[in-house]
Parts: structure tokens; sequence; C-alpha cells
């Protein structure tokens, strides 16, 4: 089993204090705020960091789905939106929305989305995610 790690500390209270955010062995150190996460404030959020991991963790997906059906990406670029809603009187992530383009010689548009899709349902950061609704726009480039 693999195990990975992140370390928040938060001061303060919440309209005015602020905190850090820190992962892969010191390789990324952000600051975060009552601002920049629910306004548009300098810093991280919470919902940056899971549309981070949930591009991250399709564009792998959808490499290897890729080459276990015979192709070679060339590129795989994905962009997540995740969004945060005013929900019954408080804040949940309601969505992640992926854009990708990709760079794939020989395949044709239907089976590229095809297995596009599949790569939305499978990665794991999508499984984890199954109870928001997951939107996908895919583009395949010459």
């Amino acid at each position: 089993m693999l195990n990975r790690t992140a370390q928040a500390i938060w001061e303060g209270n919440l309209k005015n204090g602020r905190g850090t955010v820190e992962f892969g062995g010191g390789a990324f150190k952000g600051n975060y705020s009552f601002t920049s996460r629910f306004e548009n404030g300098k810093g991280t959020n919470p919902e940056e960091l899971i549309a981070a991991a949930h591009s991250g963790c399709f564009a792998m997906a959808l490499s290897n789905m890729l080459a276990e059906a015979g192709y070679t990406p060339q590129q795989v670029a994905v962009t997540a939106k995740v969004s945060l809603e005013m929900v019954d009187g408080g804040f949940k992530i309601t969505a992640s929305h992926l854009d990708c383009t990709a760079k794939v010689p020989g395949i044709s548009q239907e089976k590229f989305l095809s297995i596009a899709d599949e790569a939305k349902k499978g990665c794991p950061v999508s499984v984890l995610l199954s109870n928001i609704q997951i939107t996908l726009d895919a583009h395949l480039e010459n």
C-alpha cells in the first residue's frame, strides 16, 4: 500500500487567520486564507489542490489507457475546475470539470473520446470524487 502525506497548519480564526499547506517532501509549500478560498485573494485553497490532483491523475490514467490500446500519446494536457458552492447553508464541493487536449498520432476521434470517457470514470481521483458531478471536454489535436 502506498501512503501519501500533506500537512496543513492554520493560525487564527476563519476570517482573519492564515495557513500553509506543504507536500511532496517540500516540493510544494503554499499559503492559504479565507480570501484565497472564498474570494479572489492571493494564495491557494483546498479546492485548487483537489483540481491539481484530479487533472494530474486523469492525465496519467488517460495516457496509460491510450498506451494499453496501442497508441503513444505525445502529450496530454488537462485542466480541472473544481466548483465550491453554497448548498443548504454551507459550502460544498459540487463538481469537477476536466478539460483535456491531447496529441495522439493514429487514433480516431471516436476511439479517443471513448478511452477518455473510461479514464474519466476510472482514474483513482475520479473514483474518490464519485459523489459529485464529473464532466469532461476532450479534444484531439492533429
